[in-house]
This record gives structure tokens, sequence and C-alpha cells, in this order.
């Protein structure tokens, strides 16, 4: 297994997590045999956003004493009101739900304030008791770092600006990167995706991925995926369907992703996604998929590693992410992003050139160009 730091917050995940909705209202042994998987898998991080008190307590059980060996996103607002899964604010039912989850699992390391996309969710949330309810659990040391869950950009880049998240779990795939804005990624999870709404990455959902990365923000990924669309040749927007290690090989070349929560059932599930471990770049290249759709990518690193490799070892994507964070605001680069730039072993100063990069590369991004750029603003 390989780990990410999470943002700021000091702890490493493992860049497979295991999102356990799918462990809903499944028997005992079927949750413990998924969830020995990914122990023996060494997957540390678990998404436990259901509110059902089965299945919280089934996984609670099959962790036994490896409680300690795992982080576990809990979500702050997912309720369970007349058997059904619900979203509230009202402060006594968040709490009652929340409390029982603190009562199964002792503590959670990520206090996930849930579901944040509308105007509404925002209000109800920083406009009211709840956020004052977050911070005292983290005060108190029943939850360890603060989280949010999202899937609207513009919602989430206004909650990160309050300053008090240290990560989020935010659903990105590359049929939702390049959704505009206006669409609501749940009406394509819904029906099918129409071909027609994509022109490329939504530059706010590019904005997102580097402000997360100049904040430090931690993102763990949802949807990966899209709801198993992007693998079906029937659903998929593209002229061919990704595969699972492509689509989990996309959302990790974001910036400023530590994890991808894939919803596993069972053993075998564990050990198919834990499989991209072992692919090689030819496998995971999703470069020539994406290439299938109208696009505006030309010109645009998205990070895919298709350049590589650089005959003096230029990590060639990492300085385009720094660089494109400083590009943000060129007067005003984070210390932190220069820090990590100055940390490279091989930098943009390094660049001899020799254009074998600009042969490889799939969306014509100027690369010699932006590896001198980044020297100038970076160093």
């Amino acid at each position: 297994m390989r780990y990410r730091e999470v943002g700021n917050t000091g702890r490493k995940a493992s860049i497979i997590g295991l999102g356990c909705e799918h462990l809903d209202k499944k028997p005992y042994e079927q949750v413990k045999e998924t969830i020995d998987a990914a122990l023996e898998s060494n997957i540390n991080l678990l998404d436990v956003f259901m509110p059902g008190k089965e299945v919280r307590e089934y996984i609670a059980k099959a962790l036994g004493p490896r409680r300690k060996d795992v982080m576990i996103q809990g979500h702050i607002g997912s309720t369970n009101l007349n058997q059904q899964y619900d979203i509230s604010r009202d402060l006594p039912t968040v709490k009652r739900f929340f409390e029982d989850l603190l009562r199964i699992f002792g503590y959670i390391d990520f206090g996930m304030m849930f579901f944040i996309d509308s105007e509404e969710d925002y209000k109800g949330v920083f406009e009211t008791g709840f956020i004052d309810y977050v911070l005292k659990l983290k005060q108190d040391g029943d939850i360890h770092h603060i989280g949010f869950s999202s899937h609207n950009p513009l919602t989430a880049m206004r909650v990160i600006n309050t300053g008090i998240p240290e990560m989020m779990l935010f659903s990105i795939n590359p049929a939702f990167d390049m959704l505009p804005s206006s669409e609501y990624v749940f009406d394509h999870v819904d029906k099918d995706f129409g071909k027609g709404l994509f022109r490329g990455i939504d530059p706010k959902r590019g904005e997102l991925y580097k402000l997360c990365q100049k904040k430090e923000i931690g993102i763990t990924v949802m949807k990966t995926l899209g709801a198993g669309k992007l693998i079906s040749l029937e659903h998929s927007p593209f002229e061919k369907p990704l595969t699972v290690g492509q689509c989990i090989h996309y959302a990790l070349t974001r910036p400023a992703v530590s994890s991808v929560m894939l919803g596993c059932q069972s053993r075998s599930e564990v050990l198919d996604a834990v499989r991209y471990l072992e692919m090689g770049d030819e496998e995971l290249d999703y470069t020539e998929v994406l290439k299938s759709l109208r696009n505006d990518f030309h010109g645009n690193c998205v990070y895919c590693g298709h350049c590589q490799p650089c005959p003096v070892d230029i990590d060639i994507a990492t300085v385009n992410k720094y660089l494109d964070i400083a590009r943000l605001d060129p007067e005003h680069v984070p210390s932190m992003t220069k820090t990590h730039y100055r940390g490279l072993a091989v930098s943009g100063k390094d660049c001899i050139a020799c254009g074998n990069c600009l042969v490889r590369c799939p969306f014509g991004v100027p690369i010699i160009q932006n590896m001198a750029e980044a020297e100038e603003l970076l160093r």
C-alpha cells in the first residue's frame, strides 16, 4: 500500500480507502469479510456516512481491537428518520445520531459536516448552532479533525474559505470534472450522461483543486466510478469505458487528493481495487479515453504523467501542479508551495529543453516554458 498526507492534518491515509456504504443492510459475515480484506491490504481509511445503527455496529465489531489501526470519516448531520436516510441540521437530531456514532467507535478521526452542496446547506451549517457543535466536538477531542462532504465546487470553495475545515470528501471522476458547474452531478447519476454537455475540465473544479492544494486541504474522493457508469460501455459518455484502475488513477492525479474511497462489499472487490497498486503506466493511462470527447484540454496540464519519463528525472506533473497554484496569485505565492517545490530533488531549473515530453503530451502543454516559469515563480 502507498500512503499520502491528508492535507496539513499530520495524518497519512492509504491511497485506496474503503467507502462502507454498500455494507449497509448486509449480514455481519459479509461486513467482516470485507473489513478483514481491507485491513489485510493495509487500507487505513474508512468512510462511515450511513446513519443506520446496525451497519455501524457491524463495522465496529469487525474491527474490534483493530479500531486503533484505522481512521474513520464519520458524518455529522447524516440521520435515519422513519428508517430512511436523511440530512438534518436540527441540532437535537444531529447530536443523537452522531453521539451514537461516537459511542460505537469511541472517537472519530475526521468529523465530516455532511452534504454541503447548496446555499441552504451552507446556511444550515454556518449560520446556526450546527457549526458551534462541530467546533466543540473537536475541542473536546471527540473528533480529531474537521472535514466536510460536497458535490458542488462553488459551495465547496466557500466552505474552505471559512478557514474551518481541514479536509473534504468530494466527488471526482473524468465525467463530473467535465460537467459545467451549473449542472448537478446527481442528475447524471440518476440518468445517463449527455455527451453534448462536455467541453473539458470545468474551470471551477480546476480552481477548487488548486485552492485545496494552496490551503493544504486534503481531498478524499467519492463517486470515483460515477456510480458504475464510467466502466459501462452502455452508459459512459466516452467512446469506450474506463477501467476501474483508470478511474482510480484519474482521481489520484488531481491536486490535493489523498485517498480514493471505493464502495467495496466483498473480499473480491477489495482485492480488485488494490490491484491498482500493481498496474503499469500503460494500463493506467486514461488520456486516449478522455480525448474521445470534444474538449478544451489543449495547452492545459491534466497531470496524467503521459510526458514521462524525463531524461533528467523531472516530475513534470508535480512541477505543473505547483506552477498552477502559483499562477492563482503570482504576487503572493504560498510559502508552503514554494517549500514543496524547493524540496524536489529535480525541478524546473534542471530542464534541458530536449522536447521529449512535448512529443508525448496528448494536450499540447508548453512544458519547457512551464518549467522556466515554475523556476521563476517558485524559487
